[in-house]
Order: structure tokens, then sequence, then C-alpha cells
């Protein structure tokens, strides 16, 4: 039987995954925690990676090369860069980028490397499940991109100048990193964020006050869709 990875960034963000799964069994690895669990007779491994682009890369990567995951999850929050998405509404990434990936000295488009790709695309399969979840949950999801960044952004400036270099539509510190990972080693994989604050310069006090009722949306939303997959 396959196993599901399902990722946060923070614990906040896979505490209320492990509330509600069962036989969990904690397994210490390259300076992180890991959880072997079961939920609904589907076999899971359980991570929050820590914060930015290179924590979440290490661990999609452990998640998929030592526990043999073979389908991966994010769960967590991000900030709204389109003005239609408010506090606590769910983001499905269609594809993801690195907003502060910059070569554009050498000529290239900002979040491009050589041999790499500026858009990175999540599963359609697994965006399909999403979308047949929120439909059943009476949820309103909207699918769209995210950028990535090694930042907490909350400047007016720096979102505009996101929202225009890549069109995107929120933005948090993991998803393209661990886009790359599973793209790269060919596993289908999913990201879907709550809206905890709006990137603004009030970002950091509505984050506080809105990430924990945010990121229990966003994994009680992930556990359902494990039982359709």
């Amino acid at each position: 039987m396959s196993k599901i990875a399902i990722m946060g960034a923070m614990p906040e963000e896979i505490a209320p995954l492990l509330e509600k799964v069962e036989n969990v069994k904690k397994v210490d690895y390259a300076n992180n925690s890991y959880y072997e669990a079961t939920y609904r007779g589907k076999e899971l491994v359980i991570a929050y990676s820590k914060i930015g682009k290179v924590f979440s890369t290490l661990t999609a990567a452990t998640l998929i090369e030592k526990f043999g995951c073979s389908v991966l999850l994010f769960s967590g929050v991000a900030g709204a860069i389109n003005p239609s998405l408010k506090i606590g509404d769910l983001i499905i990434a269609k594809k993801l980028c690195q907003h502060d990936l910059d070569i554009s000295i050498f000529g290239h488009d900002f979040g491009y490397v050589p041999e790499g790709a500026k858009f990175v695309e999540s599963d359609e399969k697994l965006r399909e499940i999403a979308k047949d979840v929120a439909s059943k949950n009476n949820l309103s999801v909207i699918e769209g991109t995210i950028a990535t960044g090694d930042q907490f952004v909350a400047s007016n400036e720096r979102k505009e100048f996101i929202s225009k270099n890549f069109q995107a539509d929120a933005l948090e510190m993991e998803g393209a990193s661990v886009a790359v990972v599973c793209d790269a080693l060919k596993v289908p994989f999913f990201i879907l964020r709550a809206i905890s604050d709006t990137a603004n310069d009030d970002a950091g006090v509505d984050f506080d006050e809105f990430m924990v009722s945010s990121a229990k949306i966003s994994a009680n939303f992930i556990l359902d869709m494990v039982e359709s997959i």
C-alpha cells in the first residue's frame, strides 16, 4: 500500500493532524521528527520541516527517499496577494514559483535558473480530489499561483513586485521548493494553504492572531482528501 506524506512548515500546521490520526510512531532523523501513523486505513508519514526553502527541501526529499512516500500533501498557511482572498480562505496551488530567486542580471526572468523552470505545476488528479472535497463540504477554494521565498513578506511594495512578476495569488515560504523536489522525483504533490494574513504592513499582527485557526482549516481539509486518495 502506498504511503502518503503530509507536510507542514511549523508545529502548529501538523498539530491538528496528529490529534486525529492513529498508531502514531515518532522517528527522529536528520535533526527532525517524522510521525508514522494511520488514518481510516491509509498509511501516513507526517512532518513539519521548519520554516524556509532549505528545510522544506530536506524534509520533502526525506519523506520520499527514506520513508518511501509516493504522494505528498502540504498543509499550511499563506499570505494573500489576490484581493479576493480573505483570512481563513483556502487556496490550492495550480503552479508555484520562487519569488526571491533572482539572476535577472544575466537576462533571465525573476524566478528562473538554467535547467530549472520558473513555474512547477502540481498534480491535476489531486487538485480534482480537492475540488470534490470542497464541494462536499460547501467550502470555496480558489486555484491559483503560489509564490515562495525565504522572507516573511509584510510590505505592500514587495507584494506588488510579486504580483507583477509572477501573477501570484498568495505567498509563503516552502511550497515551491517542495514542488521542485516532487517534480524531480516524479512524486504527485498537492499544496493547500489557508490565508493567515494579507502580506501587507499589518501581516505580522494578523499572522500571530490567525495562524492557528487557519492551520486547522487547512489540516482538516487535507485529512478529508486522504480518504479519497
